[in-house]
């Protein structure tokens, strides 16, 4: 990802870009002279990586540090589906048709929960849909070679366009562009062996669910706001179902070590693979929105089987 390899040039449309890496000083070869670059160019950068990657290329750039924004992604990803809304807002402010920006976006490091490395590849591969294939926008995605896992790296090469090391630069032999995203999309979220406490609900019975979602959530040690956070998603979602034309939803809660998790099933389909993550606007909600703001992290799954949305909530 160095600039011999990358040589500097105008850029008139959005690049997606998977940068392989091994320790410290292949990480701050790659990357700092990808936002030396930039910054020389006239170019915003944008930097969303861990503390500890971040500080790794504050130490490399010295001085010109200060014109660059750092975000602590282990704080803005640790629900995944926070990251585009933060994204549009950055391109709106910054990048357009002759005001070119770059950014590095680190989604994924080591210790990430199985169910956060999940919906982080989900994140990767609705990047492809989200930015307007004009925009000139560049965004390099870092990936530890030494510290996750084979399947990790595989799912880089098929939600990138283009697999970047320090020594070569090339297309992505699997990379499934819009397919990626949808498929992912449309499996279903895992079956879990959890407690039979399952409320099917419909409109006329929402008391029931808020019920059900208190008292497991205040039996699960949650503050009395979270309680009263988490019944007020499900509610809302429970009426979202209803709203779409479901007859009714299933509403579960259940314990998992160090978080609860809450789920709200109905039988219809969802098309629109962003939901949750555009800024609701006019008046319009969105629950899938509330529920991303509320919670640790947000699971959301369609297909011709029916809907889930998945809520965990640290304890």
């Amino acid at each position: 990802m160095t600039s011999t390899l990358v040589p500097a040039r105008a850029r008139q449309s959005y690049r997606h870009e998977a940068y392989v890496w091994s320790g410290r000083d292949e990480y701050v070869a790659g990357l700092a002279p990808f936002v030396l670059e930039g910054l020389d160019g006239g170019e915003e950068v944008n930097v969303g990586a861990t503390p500890e990657h971040a500080r790794w290329l504050r130490l490399a750039l010295g001085a010109r540090s200060t014109e660059v924004r750092f975000v602590d992604m282990t704080r803005l990803a640790r629900n995944p589906a926070r990251i585009i809304p933060s994204l549009l807002a950055l391109l709106a402010e910054c990048c357009g048709p002759g005001r070119p920006a770059r950014a590095i976006g680190e989604p994924l490091w080591p210790g990430r929960g199985a169910d956060e490395v999940v919906e982080a590849e989900l994140h990767e591969a609705l990047l492809n849909l989200v930015v307007d294939p004009d925009l000139p926008f560049w965004l390099v995605c870092p990936y530890d070679a030494d510290q996750l896992p084979g399947s990790v790296l595989d799912a880089a090469g098929s939600s990138h366009p283009v697999i970047a090391t320090p020594t070569s630069y090339a297309g992505s032999a699997t990379y499934r562009g819009h397919d990626q995203a949808h498929a992912l999309f449309g499996t279903d979220l895992p079956e879990l062996d959890v407690p039979e406490t399952d409320v099917w609900v419909a409109g006329t019975t929402l008391d029931l669910a808020a019920e059900q979602v208190t008292l497991r959530a205040a039996a699960g040690d949650l503050t009395s706001d979270r309680v009263v956070a988490l019944s007020g998603v499900v509610r809302e979602l429970v009426v979202d179902s209803v709203r779409r034309g479901a007859d009714h939803a299933r509403v579960r809660v259940w314990d998992e070590p160090g978080r609860l998790v809450a789920e709200v099933f109905d039988r219809t389909l969802v098309k629109d693979l962003l939901v949750g993550r555009r800024p609701p606007s006019h008046g319009w909600t969105d629950p899938v929105w509330t529920a991303n703001q509320v919670c640790d992290l947000v699971q959301v799954r369609s297909n011709p089987r029916g809907t889930s949305v998945r809520l965990h909530l640290d304890k």
